[in-house]
């Protein structure tokens, strides 16, 4: 399979199944759906496209800073979180990249683009992928640049602050760039207890990355947003395309962050289901179930005697999808990843894989 393949592919799966729908629990977003508001917002604004969208994203730049109690000055706005990290790379251009793994295969394709030699800190399966900060910090040497998802996709791993400012912190003084990827850190209700968001203030060798669209289910939109020091922002700035965020997306990216019902009620529902499809995995005696800190659920099915294509293959004659996570580098052929879903489409994949294991 291809090594930098990704889930949520929809149409590409239906057309080689001939499926009229699917359920898709390949792609983490929020179960809760499209917030009223936004959708609303964007109706209300379709005549703006007519017009360029606001340079630099300045207003929502404002709104963002509000929102995460972080300076403006330090934040860039990118047509999706990954469109940052490719600009970045481009602007620091990195000899040797450290990627902490199992991790999002785009550190490795926005590294590669740059030239970067990519070597490999693996989370260790016997400790549930729970690995010791000091086990990838005494790797750290002879990198320029580290990536490191918090929490971790597809592990679920999830690294205290303190934690991770002794891992920013050891990097700097070994002149190494950290990349913190926080992308579903919405997700987690005691956000202050993990993100490093605040950190930017002090160290010059951070950057965190963070998506905008898993959160408010808006993948198709496209948006997310970094912060950082001004010794890598304002090269940034200058290497973007200075309308790279389009007005709609602007507009969701406003409502959304001020749409406060909708991220408690988000939070809520999401993690009632994430205890909920957990449990349920966790009956089948067959599957190794990790447990998760927010919307998706890595399992391994080696003890089921499929591999994790032969399942995906099967789920797929009852109109579901997941994502085979053989790709990944440290997991192997046995390995997938459940999205959390609506409670009535997690009953169907339950249903399912009680039909698939019986």
């Amino acid at each position: 399979m291809q090594k930098f393949e990704h889930g949520g592919d929809l149409k590409k799966i239906m057309a080689q199944e001939n499926l009229d729908k699917i359920i898709d629990f390949s792609a983490n977003i929020n179960p809760y759906g499209l917030s009223k508001n936004i959708k609303k917002a964007i109706v209300d604004h379709i005549d703006d496209i007519i017009h360029y969208p606001e340079p630099d994203a300045r207003e929502l730049c404002g709104k963002i800073a509000e929102n995460y109690g972080i300076s403006a000055d330090k934040i860039i706005v990118g047509n999706g979180a990954v469109e940052l990290l490719y600009i970045l790379c481009h602007i620091l251009k990195p000899k040797n990249a450290l990627i902490v793994s199992p991790g999002f295969s785009e550190y490795e394709r926005a590294a590669k683009a740059s030239g970067a030699n990519i070597n490999y800190v693996m989370l260790s399966e016997k400790q549930e992928f729970n690995s010791p900060m000091r086990d990838l910090i005494v790797n750290i040497k002879g990198n320029d640049i580290l990536f490191i998802g918090n929490p971790n996709n597809p592990t679920g791993t999830l690294f205290t602050v303190e934690d991770m400012e002794l891992l920013i912190e050891h990097a700097e003084n070994n002149g190494c760039f950290v990349v913190v990827d926080e992308s579903f850190m919405d997700f987690i209700k005691t956000s202050e207890a993990f993100s490093v968001l605040p950190l930017v203030e002090k160290y010059h060798n951070l950057f965190v990355l963070h998506s905008l669209t898993k959160f408010y289910a808006l993948p198709g939109l496209r948006l997310g947003f970094a912060a950082t020091d001004h010794e890598v922002l304002d090269p940034l700035y200058q290497a973007k395309d200075p309308w790279n965020v389009n007005a709609l997306a602007q507009i969701a990216g406003m409502v959304a962050l001020e749409d406060k019902v909708y991220q408690r009620r988000s939070r809520t529902y999401t993690r009632t289901e994430i205890n909920y499809l957990y449990e349920e995995l966790e009956t089948f005696d067959k599957l190794k179930v990790y447990e998760p800190t927010v919307n998706f659920i890595l399992v391994n099915i080696e003890k089921t005697k499929m591999t994790a294509n032969e399942l995906k293959a099967k789920l797929l004659s009852y109109g579901i999808a997941i994502r085979n996570c053989e790709n990944y580098p440290g997991l192997n052929e046995y390995f997938v990843r459940f999205a959390v879903r609506t409670r009535e489409e997690n009953d169907e994949l339950i249903d399912a894989l009680t039909e698939i294991l019986a």
